[in-house]
């Protein structure tokens, strides 16, 4: 039997570069459709476009417009397939509304050797069962939160003070996580973990949604079976706008994703 993810994800060639997609209900937050989801489906897209080069390697998505549960159309435009890697630009929209523009490099991280250096810390977390789950978040998030249903999460104790109305104001939120319907990760999933805890702003005494407005992806390496470890932080708000750095690692402690966004600052 298939995974939910999957089928969330899934998307049907119309020719031309053209793809056919019917975004989910269950991936709503706040007054969209979470845009890692979203970037999961133009993933998708790339993938199904660029035979040989199964990954994406670097992902850079502007979003235009909230996106809303229903058909939508991913375009994709391929710039150059060279012997390792190829780029491509992605369009979804929904009507004659394009949601989000992206530009994509693709290659195969199976082809790209196992030279790992790097001085980035591995979070140092409590094992899952000693975390908070995402079941106990207050109920006006979950409220305006369904995609909280579509995976386990475990929050670090020490990052969850902004549910019980006490933020830390330190800017940083870390969490085990993996899909509820224990699909395991792969690079194309990634790309949705990247943007799938809550606004880092929570734990600055800011709930509510927090657009994004632009986020780069850069996928490591292929993540081995398992629980993922999240990290996000947030260092700077300013003009109403905050960025939020993330690293995502993997069972085996390898770092397997990073990413940065742009986003809005919550309105309450």
């Amino acid at each position: 039997m298939g995974h939910e993810f999957d089928s969330q994800i899934e998307v049907e060639g119309k020719g031309e570069g053209v793809f056919s997609a019917d975004l989910s209900a269950g991936w709503v937050v706040g007054g969209g459709v979470n845009g890692g989801y979203l970037l999961a489906v133009m993933g998708n897209a790339l993938r199904a476009s660029l035979p040989g080069k199964p990954d994406p390697l670097a992902v850079s998505a502007h979003y235009l417009s909230a996106s809303v549960p229903g058909p939508a159309t991913v375009a994709v435009d391929v710039r150059r397939d060279g012997g390792s890697v190829a780029t491509a630009a992605a369009d979804l929209r929904q009507g004659e509304a394009t949601r989000i523009t992206a530009l994509a490099t693709y290659g195969d991280l199976g082809r790209l050797g196992d030279d790992v250096r790097t001085t980035a810390e591995e979070p140092d977390m409590p094992p899952p069962d000693e975390c908070v789950p995402n079941t106990m978040a207050p109920p006006e998030v979950r409220a305006i939160a369904p995609l909280m249903d579509r995976f386990d999460m475990r929050f670090h104790p020490d990052h969850v003070g902004w549910a019980v109305g006490r933020p830390s104001g330190n800017g940083v939120l870390s969490a085990w996580f993996r899909l509820a319907d224990g699909r395991d990760p792969d690079p194309i999933s990634l790309l949705m973990v990247v943007d799938a805890l809550p606004p880092v702003t929570f734990e600055l005494g800011m709930p509510g949604w927090a657009p994004t407005l632009e986020l780069t992806a850069h996928v490591r390496a292929r993540p081995a079976p398992g629980w993922l470890k999240v990290r996000h932080e947030t260092r700077n708000m300013a003009g109403g706008m905050f960025e939020e750095d993330c690293e995502v690692w993997d069972s085996t402690g390898r770092l397997v994703a990073q990413s940065r966004q742009l986003a809005r600052q919550p309105r309450g």
